[in-house]
């Protein structure tokens, strides 16, 4: 076991020079990806949102935010001075909707923000109603306010949208549905982190959301993005997860994950990254352990659960790592509930958070690689520059926060500061329908 582990740990190693490499090549890949649309891996979408939120935006705009299962309606108050009063609901989608007609979505979806907006205090209002429609599933924009799906993800299969501009079918189901309010903004989760975090502070540069998925936007100057006429500046958002390099760490673990993922070859940076996927390189360390090298014992037999792809997950690594106990009580606990393993030796527990550490750490120091790529395309490795950041991972997982930090130190000293912008997918929406506004 220790030869295994030792070979993980030479095969994660991430010192400073490779990460300075790492940082290169991001920026040769944003390079290539504002150059030309089929340049780079890296997409470099245009966002059109070339005004981002001030702080001084005043009034009453809504936003509408579907990432996933769940979509949530905002009702956000701006009064100024950067301060925000805002009121929200959830809304749980059926299955039979996430694979139904596109018809059935969107009326679903414009019938619960009718009701949300029945609930409003009744305000004279001087303007009609703007909203902003957080869709984070890829799509190429042709303005701030349209999109046409490029395929969905996240388990939502309707074929008949992909192909078609979102904004539209939302405001045929708003008309069906009575809702007097106009589309101002089509905007993803990182745009809208990147809104929040301007808006609290104007010296953000970027945002980055290292949660289940991972991605980054920034702001790009005009003359600089060759592949568009534009003039001023433009939010781009990166779509950074796919970001390949000859020089990443990759394991055995790794390939093989890929190999069996059902996107091979793609989002190789998201993978060695993201929440989705920690916990799985961890499971398949320790599978290859009990192979390998009897780790749990000579007598035990490898549980099934062992070999089952995604048993273990990012808060089950997170919990772990950051087992204080003397006997390591938590891994314990987990590796019986979990895994099926019983009995485990400190020695072995010790073993298994060796491996949770190794997988976490190579993760937040590739992505301090590619916030410091970021800076270095702007111009601004030794400017003081401000990230918003947020994302299960980094909120929830200590251990990578602190490594995410630290590794940002060592490459740029203290020019970064990292700010936790919370629920800019939903707040940011609204804030770019008032940067953007037509009244």
């Amino acid at each position: 076991a220790p030869s295994i582990l030792k070979q993980l740990e030479e095969d994660c190693k991430t010192p400073t020079p490779k990460l300075w490499e790492i940082a290169d090549d991001m920026v040769a890949e944003m390079e290539a990806g504002l150059a030309s649309d089929c340049g780079s891996a890296l997409k470099m979408l245009l966002t059109y949102v070339d005004n981002l939120p001030s702080g001084k935006e005043e009034g009453l705009f809504y936003a509408l935010d579907l990432g996933g299962t769940n979509f949530r309606c905002i009702r956000v108050r701006l009064c100024g001075e950067a301060e925000i009063k805002q009121e929200s609901v959830q809304v749980s989608i059926p299955r039979h909707v996430m694979l139904g007609t596109s018809q059935e979505l969107f009326d679903f979806i414009a019938t619960a923000l009718a009701k949300f907006v029945e609930a409003e205090e009744g305000e004279e209002l001087l303007r009609p109603r703007e909203l902003g429609f957080t869709f984070s599933f890829p799509v190429k924009q042709s303005s701030l306010a349209s999109g046409r799906l490029i395929n969905w993800t996240k388990g939502f299969h309707i074929e008949e949208v992909v192909g078609q501009d979102v904004v539209e079918e939302l405001r045929k189901a708003m008309d069906r549905a009575g809702v007097e309010m106009e589309v101002t903004a089509l905007v993803n989760d990182t745009v809208g982190t990147l809104a929040k975090g301007r808006y609290n502070n104007p010296d953000v540069v970027a945002a980055v959301i290292l949660g289940t998925g991972t991605n980054a936007a920034y702001v790009e100057r005009a003359d600089r993005i060759p592949k568009a006429k534009l003039q001023g500046e433009m939010v781009i958002n990166m779509e950074w997860g796919n970001f390949r390099s000859s020089r990443l760490p990759l394991t055995r673990y790794d390939r093989s994950l890929d190999a069996e993922s059902l996107n091979p070859g793609e989002q190789m940076y998201e993978k060695l990254i993201s929440g989705m996927y920690l916990g799985e390189m961890v499971r398949r360390v320790l599978l290859h352990l009990a192979e390998e090298a009897s780790f749990f014992g000579d007598e035990i037999p490898i549980p099934s659960t062992l070999r089952i792809p995604f048993t273990l997950r990012s808060q089950d690594v997170s919990a772990m790592h950051h087992d204080s106990s003397p006997d390591l009580d938590v891994v314990g606990v987990k590796l019986k509930e979990i895994l099926e393993v019983a009995n485990t030796s400190v020695k072995t527990r010790r073993m298994v958070v060796k491996v949770c550490e190794i997988i976490t750490t190579r993760g937040a120091r590739l992505a301090a690689a590619g916030i410091v790529g970021i800076l270095k395309k702007l111009g601004r490795r030794d400017q003081r520059s401000v990230i918003a950041v947020d994302g299960a991972l980094y909120k929830h997982y200590g251990e990578f926060r602190i490594s995410l930090e630290n590794a940002l130190v060592e490459l740029l000293g203290d020019a970064v500061v990292i700010e936790l912008s919370s629920d800019g997918s939903s707040t940011g929406a609204a804030l770019i329908a008032a940067s953007h506004s037509r009244y």
